[in-house]
Formats: structure tokens, C-alpha cells, sequence
């Protein structure tokens, strides 16, 4: 499969992992992620897009001409420019946490750069894995006309034997890793489907 996907065009993946956590889990993924479009899934660029610079959504910091703080506008640049988005979103309290709230909300201040994109989800956590976050996610994508691929999804309980991670936060569980690569793939897929481009 690979094969075929190295003759297809490149496509540009924006990256945001909703933890600010250096050491954080759902930040591994992202990285193996990052890794795998180095290594063995070609036709990809993952781009991390740090969001923790993003201050708290207040229009008053809005221009009258619709111009936003700098750190926002380069960040919604980011996300225009990518075809896709790949999201790592741990679970706070049953949902998305609050810096990837925010982030997804500054991005979809007028005009919305989410819309008509292909979007995946992968998340670390406790028992489901991060999966009631991903639900919420979806939901908050159907207003802002992003389009979640729905197979594979990736849950993954970071915490349950055999190690997911070593002590840096790095994925080092193969199946997991295999998965995470049939994200990358069905991402692709979509996202070239959307652009009618396969």
C-alpha cells in the first residue's frame, strides 16, 4: 500500500496535541506520527503546531478589521495552509481540554479555516483510552465542517500492561505503532478524496 500512496501527492498535515505536557503521551503519538512520514508512510508531512502561545479567546483582542493578535494569525495561517489535521487529544474531565478548546475556537473566528478539511484523532489515557475526548471532538467538527475519518479509531490505555511508552514519552509498543500507521494511511486516503484527487 505504501507503494501507491508514494506516486500520490503530498499532503500537509497540521499537528496539535490538545496537552501541554512536555512528557505528555498524546504528544508521543504525534511524534511517532511525525516519525513514520520520515520513515515508512510517504506521500505526508506532519507539521506540530504549538498551541500553548494561543491566549484565551477574547474578541476584544479582535481588530475592528477583523484582524486578529499575531500569535492567532500565524496560527490560523498554519491550519489554512494544511489539507488536514491530526489531532491527539487526551481526556479531561469526559471531553477535549481547555487549550485545544480554545485553539480550535480561534481558528474557526471568521473565516473559518477548518472548514472542507480531513481530520483524524488519536489519544492516550486512562481505561477508554481517551475516547469519550474524541466523541465531544466530532461533535464540535460538525459545526465547523471538518471531516473526521471514522475508521480506524485509536484509543489507546496508556497505562495498562505492557508498557505503551518508555520513561520520555515515546511510543515504543508495536501494535499500537502499527495502528497509529493505519491512522496515517486512512488520513491520507480521505483527505485526497475530499480534494477529488483519487
Amino acid at each position: 500500500m505504501e507503494a501507491a500512496v508514494a506516486a500520490n501527492p503530498v499532503i500537509k498535515v497540521a499537528a496539535l496535541c490538545g496537552s501541554l505536557r512536555k512528557g505528555s503521551y498524546n504528544r508521543g503519538l504525534l511524534r511517532y506520527a511525525t516519525e513514520l512520514t520520515k520513515e515508512s508512510v510517504k506521500g505526508i508531512q506532519v507539521e506540530h503546531i504549538d498551541i500553548s502561545p494561543l491566549p484565551m479567546l477574547n474578541t476584544d483582542l479582535e481588530g475592528a478589521d477583523g484582524s486578529f493578535p499575531p500569535v492567532v494569525e500565524a496560527f490560523r495561517q498554519k491550519i489554512r495552509q494544511a489539507d488536514s489535521i491530526l489531532f491527539a487529544s487526551p481526556e479531561y474531565n469526559y471531553s477535549v481540554t481547555a487549550p485545544l478548546k480554545n485553539a480550535i475556537d480561534w481558528a474557526s473566528r471568521p473565516p473559518n479555516c477548518w472548514a472542507d478539511k480531513a481530520a483524524a484523532i488519536v489519544s492516550a489515557g486512562g481505561s477508554f483510552g481517551g475516547g469519550r475526548s474524541q466523541y465531544h471532538l466530532r461533535q464540535i467538527g460538525v459545526y465547523i465542517d471538518l471531516h473526521f475519518i471514522n475508521k480506524p479509531e485509536f484509543f489507546l490505555n496508556a497505562f495498562a500492561p505492557p508498557a505503551k511508552f518508555d520513561s520520555e514519552g515515546n511510543l515504543i509498543d508495536p501494535a499500537s505503532k502499527e495502528r497509529i500507521k493505519e491512522v496515517l494511511l486512512s488520513l491520507y486516503s480521505f483527505t485526497l478524496r475530499l480534494k477529488g484527487k483519487c
